[in-house]
Protein backbone atom coordinates (compact mmCIF):
# COMPACT_ATOMS: atom_id res chain seq x y z
CA UNK A 1 0.00 0.00 0.00
CA UNK A 2 1.46 3.58 -1.01
CA UNK A 3 0.19 6.03 1.11
CA UNK A 4 1.73 9.20 0.31
CA UNK A 5 4.33 10.66 -2.25
CA UNK A 6 6.09 12.00 0.17
CA UNK A 7 7.98 11.00 3.82
CA UNK A 8 5.16 10.59 6.38
CA UNK A 9 5.67 12.75 9.53
CA UNK A 10 2.72 11.77 11.83
CA UNK A 11 0.50 8.71 12.62
CA UNK A 12 -2.04 8.52 14.54
CA UNK A 13 -4.51 5.36 15.62
CA UNK A 14 -8.20 5.90 16.21
CA UNK A 15 -9.71 5.22 19.56
CA UNK A 16 -11.55 2.16 18.80
CA UNK A 17 -7.91 1.04 16.53
CA UNK A 18 -9.81 0.47 13.26
CA UNK A 19 -8.49 3.87 11.57
CA UNK A 20 -5.00 4.56 11.13
CA UNK A 21 -4.17 8.63 10.27
CA UNK A 22 -0.95 9.61 8.17
CA UNK A 23 0.25 12.87 7.29
CA UNK A 24 2.93 13.79 4.84
CA UNK A 25 5.30 16.02 3.15
CA UNK A 26 2.80 15.84 0.18
CA UNK A 27 0.40 18.19 2.58
CA UNK A 28 -2.04 15.26 2.66
CA UNK A 29 -3.69 13.71 5.56
CA UNK A 30 -5.42 10.43 4.60
CA UNK A 31 -7.69 8.34 7.19
CA UNK A 32 -7.14 4.47 6.17
CA UNK A 33 -9.31 1.71 7.46
CA UNK A 34 -6.73 -0.57 9.28
CA UNK A 35 -8.78 -3.96 8.91
CA UNK A 36 -9.51 -4.27 4.68
CA UNK A 37 -6.49 -1.98 4.77
CA UNK A 38 -8.69 0.60 2.35
CA UNK A 39 -8.10 4.27 2.04
CA UNK A 40 -11.15 5.88 3.50
CA UNK A 41 -10.11 9.86 3.08
CA UNK A 42 -7.62 12.08 1.48
CA UNK A 43 -8.08 15.17 3.76
CA UNK A 44 -6.48 18.05 1.48
CA UNK A 45 -6.27 21.98 2.31
CA UNK A 46 -2.52 22.32 4.26
CA UNK A 47 -0.01 24.58 1.59
CA UNK A 48 2.87 22.61 2.90
CA UNK A 49 3.88 19.97 4.85
CA UNK A 50 1.71 18.04 7.37
CA UNK A 51 3.80 18.07 10.79
CA UNK A 52 1.68 16.16 12.82
CA UNK A 53 -2.25 15.04 12.65
CA UNK A 54 -4.20 13.50 15.58
CA UNK A 55 -7.71 12.08 16.08
CA UNK A 56 -9.97 13.68 19.01
CA UNK A 57 -10.56 10.86 22.42
CA UNK A 58 -13.98 10.40 20.38
CA UNK A 59 -12.58 9.65 16.93
CA UNK A 60 -14.56 12.58 15.46
CA UNK A 61 -12.52 15.31 14.81
CA UNK A 62 -8.96 15.64 13.61
CA UNK A 63 -6.29 18.28 14.58
CA UNK A 64 -3.10 18.53 12.33
CA UNK A 65 -0.56 21.25 12.14
CA UNK A 66 1.72 22.25 9.28
CA UNK A 67 4.64 24.00 8.09
CA UNK A 68 1.94 26.63 6.56
CA UNK A 69 1.70 27.67 10.13
CA UNK A 70 -1.64 26.72 10.44
CA UNK A 71 -3.64 24.48 13.18
CA UNK A 72 -6.60 22.94 11.33
CA UNK A 73 -9.62 20.83 12.99
CA UNK A 74 -11.40 18.24 10.68
CA UNK A 75 -14.85 16.80 10.87
CA UNK A 76 -13.70 13.15 9.87
CA UNK A 77 -17.75 12.40 8.95
CA UNK A 78 -17.54 15.16 6.56
CA UNK A 79 -13.92 14.75 5.29
CA UNK A 80 -13.24 18.50 5.33
CA UNK A 81 -12.17 21.62 7.56
CA UNK A 82 -14.27 22.70 10.31
CA UNK A 83 -11.81 25.96 11.28
CA UNK A 84 -8.52 26.82 11.08
CA UNK A 85 -6.38 28.69 13.42
CA UNK A 86 -3.84 30.84 11.96
CA UNK A 87 -1.93 32.40 15.10
CA UNK A 88 1.55 30.83 14.85
CA UNK A 89 4.11 32.46 13.96
CA UNK A 90 6.37 29.80 11.90
CA UNK A 91 5.75 25.41 11.35
CA UNK A 92 3.64 24.24 13.46
CA UNK A 93 5.30 20.68 14.84
CA UNK A 94 2.86 19.05 17.24
CA UNK A 95 -0.51 18.75 17.64
CA UNK A 96 -2.81 17.42 20.39
CA UNK A 97 -6.28 17.17 21.53
CA UNK A 98 -7.06 17.94 25.17
CA UNK A 99 -8.34 14.73 26.93
CA UNK A 100 -11.76 16.05 27.06
CA UNK A 101 -11.77 16.48 23.49
CA UNK A 102 -12.80 20.33 24.32
CA UNK A 103 -9.44 22.00 23.45
CA UNK A 104 -6.45 21.47 20.97
CA UNK A 105 -2.97 22.70 21.96
CA UNK A 106 -0.44 23.52 19.50
CA UNK A 107 3.81 23.69 19.47
CA UNK A 108 5.42 25.65 17.06
CA UNK A 109 9.53 26.70 15.85
CA UNK A 110 8.06 30.09 17.48
CA UNK A 111 8.55 28.72 20.82
CA UNK A 112 5.09 28.86 21.57
CA UNK A 113 2.35 27.08 23.18
CA UNK A 114 -0.80 27.71 22.41
CA UNK A 115 -4.11 26.17 23.49
CA UNK A 116 -7.88 26.63 22.07
CA UNK A 117 -11.50 25.93 22.95
CA UNK A 118 -12.24 24.00 19.53
CA UNK A 119 -16.42 25.23 20.72
CA UNK A 120 -15.84 28.67 21.08
CA UNK A 121 -12.42 28.99 18.57
CA UNK A 122 -10.84 31.49 21.19
CA UNK A 123 -7.30 30.95 22.34
CA UNK A 124 -7.41 30.04 25.97
CA UNK A 125 -3.86 29.98 26.78
CA UNK A 126 -0.42 30.83 25.15
CA UNK A 127 2.73 30.10 26.28
CA UNK A 128 6.14 31.41 25.53
CA UNK A 129 7.56 27.93 26.40
CA UNK A 130 10.68 27.81 24.84
CA UNK A 131 13.84 29.71 24.04
CA UNK A 132 14.16 27.44 20.97
CA UNK A 133 11.34 25.12 18.93
CA UNK A 134 9.26 23.59 20.37
CA UNK A 135 9.30 19.92 18.99
CA UNK A 136 6.73 17.59 21.18
CA UNK A 137 3.68 18.15 23.24
CA UNK A 138 1.65 15.77 25.60
CA UNK A 139 -1.36 16.10 27.67
CA UNK A 140 -1.12 14.16 31.62
CA UNK A 141 -4.17 12.44 31.17
CA UNK A 142 -6.28 14.20 33.75
CA UNK A 143 -5.92 17.18 31.39
CA UNK A 144 -4.63 19.39 34.26
CA UNK A 145 -0.56 19.25 32.86
CA UNK A 146 0.64 19.76 29.81
CA UNK A 147 4.52 18.59 28.75
CA UNK A 148 6.49 20.10 26.14
CA UNK A 149 10.01 19.13 24.45
CA UNK A 150 12.18 21.46 22.95
CA UNK A 151 15.48 21.98 20.92
CA UNK A 152 16.75 23.72 24.24
CA UNK A 153 17.21 20.45 25.15
CA UNK A 154 14.85 20.96 27.93
CA UNK A 155 11.52 18.68 29.00
CA UNK A 156 8.62 21.54 30.89
CA UNK A 157 5.74 20.48 32.93
CA UNK A 158 2.40 22.86 32.66
CA UNK A 159 0.07 23.53 35.14
CA UNK A 160 -2.76 24.21 33.67
CA UNK A 161 -4.84 25.29 35.98
CA UNK A 162 -2.42 27.80 37.20
CA UNK A 163 -1.02 28.73 33.91
CA UNK A 164 2.19 28.87 34.35
CA UNK A 165 5.20 26.03 34.51
CA UNK A 166 5.55 23.24 37.41
CA UNK A 167 8.93 22.57 36.88
CA UNK A 168 11.84 22.07 34.08
CA UNK A 169 14.24 18.97 33.23
CA UNK A 170 17.73 19.42 32.15
CA UNK A 171 20.62 17.95 30.97
CA UNK A 172 18.88 16.12 28.13
CA UNK A 173 20.02 15.55 24.76
CA UNK A 174 18.00 17.13 21.85
CA UNK A 175 14.12 15.45 21.81
CA UNK A 176 12.15 14.65 18.80
CA UNK A 177 9.31 13.00 20.34
CA UNK A 178 6.78 12.60 23.30
CA UNK A 179 4.24 10.82 24.50
CA UNK A 180 2.95 9.98 27.54
CA UNK A 181 1.02 6.76 29.16
CA UNK A 182 -0.89 5.83 32.57
CA UNK A 183 1.18 3.14 34.34
CA UNK A 184 0.80 1.68 37.77
CA UNK A 185 -0.70 5.20 38.79
CA UNK A 186 2.55 7.30 37.83
CA UNK A 187 2.89 9.49 34.79
CA UNK A 188 5.35 8.11 32.43
CA UNK A 189 6.48 10.23 29.50
CA UNK A 190 7.98 8.49 26.57
CA UNK A 191 10.89 10.60 24.48
CA UNK A 192 12.84 9.62 21.39
CA UNK A 193 16.61 10.77 21.68
CA UNK A 194 19.59 10.22 20.10
CA UNK A 195 17.75 7.09 18.26
CA UNK A 196 16.42 5.60 21.36
CA UNK A 197 13.48 5.33 23.31
CA UNK A 198 13.66 7.23 26.86
CA UNK A 199 10.84 6.25 29.66
CA UNK A 200 11.15 9.03 32.90
CA UNK A 201 8.25 8.62 35.26
CA UNK A 202 6.96 11.83 36.21
CA UNK A 203 5.30 12.44 39.58
CA UNK A 204 2.64 15.65 39.57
Amino acid sequence: MKAHTAPVRTVDFSHDSKLLLTGSNDKIIKIINVFDKKFQASLVSHTNWVRSARFSPDSRLIVSGSNDHTVKIWDCAQKSVVNTFIDHLDDVNCVRFHPDGTCVASGSVDKKIKIRDIRSKRLIQHYDAHPASVTGISFHPSGNYLISTSLDSTIKVWDLKMGQILYTLYGHEVITYIDNTLLNKYFFNIFFLNKKLIFIKLQI
